[in-house]
């Protein structure tokens, strides 16, 4: 074989291999944005100490910002200096490749707040560019290569956003985003980035992916905006975005912005709502676990081109859930419920919300993401995380582990609330300032 054969075959070789990795996490909740990495052949069990570490690190400084992977790199958020950063680590070592500062200022020390602080939302990834959000409402676009910035919105001033402020925490001169700050993480679809500024304006906006530019606002829902990250789905034909409202859920057409569902729940929410809802064949499931009003909700969405109606197919107290996230497996679905009677771990039919099983002496509540058959449950108290198979009888724990070292910067009522990514056979666990990158495959 000639060089210039070789180098041909050869390039040839590396193009596929990269549009053939599947096993990338590039955004919040992974590929499907539903918790659940296609990955196979995980480790079935872990050694008694738990997997191999394969790096530690201890500078990302504050904040709740889950990884990005694609390739040999990972995309996370932190705060250094008093700035919300977002950073680019190189997967093999954990070593910092470049950073880029989202926003300076000081969000989350104003009186009242003892959650912690720091940016809350995961950096989205696609075709080269990295899209962040930092707690005051900057959407930055920047190279995945350099992090050079290209474009960047800001949720309030340019979009005229709105948070819905829970707990008394209202927008002040320290804060002027109020509660948390902006926390969902950015939706990229095609070649829009789907932001949720909320306000009179409109709950969600769309954004031309390479320049920034305003495509449409959904103007018919004017509701401030949640600590929920929206999701995609198709519905009789029809593409459209999938938001959690604290009066319920909506559903706006990708193209327009327009509205074209909303479910209503009987008792609107009373606090906080941050999980992510989860999208099946017709179906919407939506759990929120703080407040008077918390609880799981089954919506069913029916229509095409020529219209859409949500019904209620269900709604029960059975699974509220304050910010871990659930997982839908084969018909089930998976999470840590926090009722204040029975907290604890749960399986519940999707079709109808009947719990299957619940254990609340296994492991205390935590963040739930899902691969090859089983549960990484990793608790929120103590930073264990369990490896449970997938079982519909009953709470079936394999393995576990604690990570080695605890955050020396923890909140008052902070915990370790970023949930796991699993990418190219690595378990990544996070604690403000620390990331724990493990080999499980």
């Amino acid at each position: 074989m000639g060089t210039r054969t070789w180098l041909l075959s050869f390039g040839v070789l590396c193009v596929l291999a990269m549009f053939a990795r599947s096993d990338d996490w590039p955004q919040w909740r992974g590929p499907n944005r539903d918790g659940v990495s296609a990955e196979k052949g995980l480790l079935k069990e872990w050694p008694k100490a738990g997997p191999k570490m394969v790096w530690q690190i201890n500078t990302l400084g504050e904040g709740y910002s889950g990884p990005a992977v694609v390739g040999d790199r990972v995309y996370i958020m932190g705060t250094r200096d008093k700035h919300d950063v977002l950073f680019c680590l190189d997967a093999a070592s954990g070593k910092e490749v470049w950073k880029e500062p989202v926003k300076v200022g000081d969000l989350y020390t104003f009186k009242g707040n003892s959650w912690g602080k720091g940016p809350r939302a995961t950096p989205a990834v696609s075709d080269g560019l990295v899209f962040a959000l930092g707690g005051f409402g900057d959407l930055v676009c920047v190279k995945g290569a350099d992090g050079s910035e290209l474009w960047r919105k800001k949720m309030l001033t340019d979009l005229g956003g709105e948070v819905n402020s829970m707990m008394g925490l209202k927008p002040d001169e320290k804060n002027p985003v109020g509660g948390w700050g902006y926390s969902w993480s950015p939706l990229v679809d095609g070649d829009m980035v789907i932001c949720v500024p909320g306000g009179k304006q409109g709950l969600l906006a769309a954004l031309d992916k390479k320049k920034g530019d305003l495509v449409w606002r959904s103007k018919e829902a004017p509701d401030a905006a949640p600590y929920s990250s929206p999701v995609a789905a198709d519905i009789g034909g029809v593409r459209q975005y999938i938001s959690m409202t604290y009066t319920g859920v909506v559903g706006v057409d990708a193209k327009t912005g327009k509205l074209l569902w909303r479910y209503m729940r009987q008792f609107p929410y009373k606090d906080v709502v941050i999980p992510t809802p989860l999208f099946h064949k017709n179906f919407v499931y939506t759990t929120v676990g703080m407040g008077l009003n918390a609880g799981c909700d089954l919506v069913e969405v029916k229509g095409g081109p020529g219209g859409f109606q949500a019904q209620k197919v269900w709604a029960n107290l059975n699974l509220p859930n304050i910010e871990g996230g659930v997982v839908l497996l084969d018909g089930h679905v998976y999470g840590s419920s926090e009722d204040k009677n029975n907290p604890g771990w749960v399986c519940q039919k999707f079709d109808t919300g009947e719990i299957l099983w619940s254990d609340n002496q296994a492991l205390d509540v935590g963040s739930v993401i899902a691969a090859d058959g089983h549960l990484y449950c990793y608790e929120e108290d103590t930073g264990t995380v369990a490896l449970v198979e997938a079982n519909t009888k009953k709470w079936t724990e394999k393995s576990r582990f604690t990570i080695p070292q605890r955050s020396t910067k923890p909140p008052p009522n902070g915990r370790a609330w970023t949930h796991p990514v699993i990418a190219n056979g690595k378990l990544y666990l996070r604690d403000q300032e620390l990331l724990f990158c493990y080999e499980i495959k």
